[in-house]
């Protein structure tokens, strides 16, 4: 079963990770949008991500991630950020994270190494659930 531990380090570390993820959002050429928010604005919307991720990955509903990311893509078609940019921002924000959980030091046994691949499948897969509510949220809708 997922490691609790791993999840409650993460969610403790949330400030850590948001404080990296901003800086590389506002200097990585590919989220040139980003660079023109705030650190505060950027820290508002990266932090729930990692500071709820235990919710989001073992409790939430698919209906609750959906809602979420749909709105989330809505909101960045409706603030002119490129479709491409939005999406290199998620990739980011996992990216982070999986480096995070790879160095986190947690790992000393086989037990360890087995829960943090556990954990990282499915940050995995939230993510890629993510991605693809966000550009469904993106996409203009089709008018009836």
């Amino acid at each position: 079963m997922l490691s609790d531990s791993l999840v409650q380090m993460i969610e403790a570390h949330a400030d850590k990770l948001t404080h990296s993820l901003v800086n590389d959002l506002r200097s990585n050429k590919r989220t040139k949008h980003y660079h023109h928010l705030t650190g505060d604005e950027l820290h508002r919307i990266t932090y729930d991500v990692y500071r709820h991720l235990g919710q989001w990955i073992v409790s939430k509903t698919e209906e609750a991630i959906e809602s979420n990311y749909i709105e989330l893509g809505e909101r960045r078609r409706a603030e002119g950020v490129p479709l491409s940019e939005v999406v290199y921002a998620l990739i980011l924000t996992k990216y982070h994270l999986g480096e995070y959980i790879r160095f986190s030091g947690m790992s000393d046994s086989a037990m360890d190494l087995h829960r943090e691949r556990e954990l990282q499948q499915l940050v995995a897969q939230f993510f890629d659930k993510a991605i693809y509510c966000t550009v469904k949220g993106f996409e203009p809708k089709a008018e009836s």
